[in-house]
């Protein structure tokens, strides 16, 4: 398997010079729970760097408090209405389900209960939304991820699994094959990252251990879905990848493991500019 060619970083979409924000890439993020407020944010202050704006909605009422309130130190998303969620959906170049979404009540154990509520809310809004609008550009991450259905799948769908996560929907099979059986993107999130589309797959080896802290994955799904707006699915997954790990390489340089999910999303715009 091949590796990821940092010449590939040219063919992203440059943006351009206009008045209209619409053409530097809209996305909708969609997620966070009761439990995890702080997962979607994260995904958010990537995304906003990124593309032109940001729409962000959470079906959990406490959620959209802490966005009001996070809105006085961060001005560049625009909170949606549950009830508004589709036009925004829509409207939307890439859109990303799933963080801060719950699977099961309690965090204790690995069984989901359906009888809980939380277990079912988040399967049936991910099955609502990937199914009512397939055709959108999707990146499946976190609670979305783990509850998802094969059949629910848009074809190019950037799914973010790790190693868990993997197994839960797709068991041992090869990742080349998952993809190609669900005519997706699949970032197989390991020590050596594997990024496969239907027709091609790339190994991505940089980064290191301090990537293995909360929010990293969520901070992830938001570049991915930021460079989605515009850009092929598996280019989009593959620079997302490649993006994280030379940031977290280059926190190591100066803090060794010792940095978070915020310290790496804060530290995004400065690495890829200078991969540009």
């Amino acid at each position: 398997m091949e590796e990821f060619n940092p010449n590939l970083l040219k063919d992203l979409y440059k943006p351009v010079d206009s008045i209209s924000k619409r053409e530097n890439g809209q996305v909708t993020i969609i997620g966070g729970s009761s439990l995890f407020h702080g997962a979607p944010l994260l995904s958010l202050k990537v995304a906003s760097r990124i593309v032109g704006m940001v729409y962000f909605s959470s079906p959990e009422k406490s959620v959209g408090e802490v966005a009001n309130k996070l809105k006085s130190k961060l001005f560049s998303f625009i909170w949606v209405p549950w009830e508004e969620i589709g036009e925004y959906i829509k409207k939307s170049d890439s859109v990303l389900i799933g963080p801060g979404f719950m699977r099961y009540r309690s965090e204790k154990d690995g069984e989901s209960n359906p009888n809980d509520s939380s277990f079912t809310e988040t399967e049936q809004i991910t099955k609502n939304l990937l199914t009512k609008y397939k055709d959108k550009k999707w990146v499946i991450d976190a609670g979305s991820l783990q509850l998802l259905k094969k059949q629910w799948i848009p074809k190019n769908a950037i799914l973010t699994p790790n190693t868990k996560e993997y197994k839960m929907l797709f068991g041992d099979k090869k990742v080349s094959d998952a993809a190609k059986e669900n005519n997706c993107v699949i970032v197989y999130k390991t020590a050596k990252a594997v990024v496969c589309s239907p027709q091609k797959c790339i190994e991505i080896g940089n980064g290191n251990k301090g990537l293995i802290k909360g929010g990293t994955g969520d901070t992830q799904a938001g570049l991915t879905v930021a460079l989605l707006a515009k850009n092929d699915p598996f280019l989009a997954a593959s620079v997302a990848t490649y993006v994280i790990k030379k940031t977290a390489d280059k926190l190591f340089e100066a803090r060794g493991t010792f940095y978070n999910a915020d310290d790496l999303a804060d530290s995004i715009p400065e690495v890829f500019n200078s991969l540009l």
